[in-house]
């Protein structure tokens, strides 16, 4: 050991090997120093980023509105954006302007009728979110005829979003979503009533942002607690709406679907959405637009390494994602015109029936078929009372709880209903899903599922079990 400790300490001594650690250890404070500096710019670019745009808007007293100066917007559309726009607001025309109007719109007028047109005409719509899905509903409800406009945002426009929006060009980078949809607009239809409102919706300002009577309500916002304040505040004040739910990270055309929020299925952010709906009392009512399409293909980006420490820093607000969904731009487009599509049906009066999703009523059917022959078989050994559940209660338990897989394997294969505790009666609290295969074995299993199952699987299933019995408290 000391020859050892002698040989280290020689070669120390030696003036070369002492040139090059020293070289080396410099080379590793210098990095090091870098690293730190640029990492504390970055933040600090960030920071001073958020602070500059909230000193470009201004609040009015609640705190909650907000509006850009006028020097920061093109004169056009600076100068009358205040203008309140309602059911009432007047549009007037000469008898030339009427003519090139219905010209314009001469393919609605053969597939409306008059009387359709006119209602169409004559209504007032307030669009919610002017992103990807909202610039393209807005769009092609005011190309359509519709000439009472309201959009809501407070977002503006960035490189990134051109690739879905609907009318933003290079041009328009940095100035608000709305505004560059309301200069977009008087080039097409210059007679219509656009009011373009730069604020973030909330609970509090909802009486005056859909203010004016609104014939319908189309919710494009992507923040899952502002969307459920806009849907809760319609369906309360009885104001006729249609939301959007996510089509980021989705591919697939033939899956978009119009459907009632209870009738959705498959969509993760329709299944969010429907479950704390319920958890305010709404269980229907509202359509939505939303994919059928499996979630999976690709991911969230995940954060830098210098946006881990401190996410908040680069979000828009608080409350609001950081991480990028991944968005192939012609599904926005695709969302917001079946949108669009569906509002200008309702509005004219012209019956629509949206497609029925074949095969998921009869899997219910057969899973209430197969849950009854396992409770018959189980009447017969513990005795009790007969299944109460019929297909539709089937098919809450196995979309609503067990989100379509095993609880056990997660498989979507093959799946079947069985009877959880067997000492407690059968109830969409104690019904549970599993493949087949392992529904079988579970039900010749004797004493608690604690004695035959891994803790963390157990602790899984209670948990979704009283998530359903609150749920279940409040309808």
């Amino acid at each position: 050991m000391e020859s050892y400790l002698e040989k280290i300490s020689r070669m120390f001594d030696n003036s070369r090997v002492q040139l090059v650690t020293t070289a080396v250890a410099a080379s590793a404070v210098t990095a090091g120093v870098i690293w730190g500096t640029q990492r504390a710019r970055r933040v600090k670019r960030a920071r001073k980023l958020k602070r500059d745009a909230i000193d470009m808007i201004d609040f009015d007293s609640d705190g909650e509105s907000l509006s850009i100066g006028a020097a920061d917007l093109d004169s056009k559309s600076s100068t009358d954006s205040s203008q309140e726009v309602t059911k009432h607001t007047q549009v007037s025309l000469t008898p030339n302007e009427e003519a090139l109007i219905r010209e314009q719109l001469a393919r609605h007028y053969a597939f409306f009728g008059e009387k359709g047109m006119a209602q169409v005409r004559d209504s007032f719509v307030v669009v919610v979110g002017a992103g990807g899905v909202g610039s393209w509903a807005a769009l092609m409800l005011l190309r359509s005829g519709v000439q009472r406009i309201r959009i809501i945002d407070f977002d503006q426009v960035t490189l990134s979003s051109l690739n879905r929006h609907a009318a933003a060009t290079r041009a328009n980078v940095g100035i608000p979503k709305v505004s560059a949809l309301k200069m977009n607009f008087a080039e097409i239809a210059p007679h219509a009533k656009v009011e373009a409102r730069i604020s973030l919706f909330s609970a509090e300002n909802a009486p005056d942002l859909l203010s004016g009577k609104p014939d319908y309500v189309l919710d494009c916002i992507d923040n899952m607690d502002t969307k459920l304040e806009l849907l809760a505040y319609c369906k309360r004040n009885h104001i006729q709406v249609i939301s959007a739910m996510g089509a980021g990270m989705k591919s697939d055309p033939s899956r978009v679907q119009i459907a009632d929020i209870g009738d959705t299925f498959e969509d993760p952010m329709s299944r969010a959405v429907r479950r704390r709906l319920k958890m305010l009392g709404i269980q229907s009512g509202v359509k939505v637009v939303y994919s059928i399409e499996k979630p999976g293909k690709v991911q969230l980006l995940s954060l830098a390494d210098s946006q881990k420490e401190s996410p908040g820093d680069f979000s828009v607000l608080p409350d609001f994602r950081v991480r990028i969904v991944p968005v192939l731009g012609t599904m926005p487009a695709m969302f917001g015109t079946a949108m669009g599509t569906h509002v200008l049906t309702e509005l004219a009066s012209f019956p629509t029936e949206p497609l029925a999703i074949k095969g998921r009523h009869a899997l219910y059917a057969r899973m209430q078929r197969d849950l009854g022959n396992r409770e018959q078989k189980r009447l017969q050994t513990d005795g009790g009372a007969q299944l109460q559940m019929n297909p539709d209660d089937c098919g809450y338990v196995l979309e609503e709880i067990w989100r379509g897989k095993s609880a056990l394997s997660r498989s979507t294969d093959r799946l079947a209903l069985t009877r959880w505790r067997r000492d407690l009666p059968m109830s969409t609290s104690n019904c549970i899903c599993m493949t087949k295969d392992e529904a079988d074995e579970h039900d010749k299993l004797t004493g608690s599922p604690e004695d035959h199952y891994p803790p963390a699987t157990v602790a899984f299933i209670e948990k979704q079990f009283e998530e359903e019995k609150q749920l279940s408290s409040m309808r």
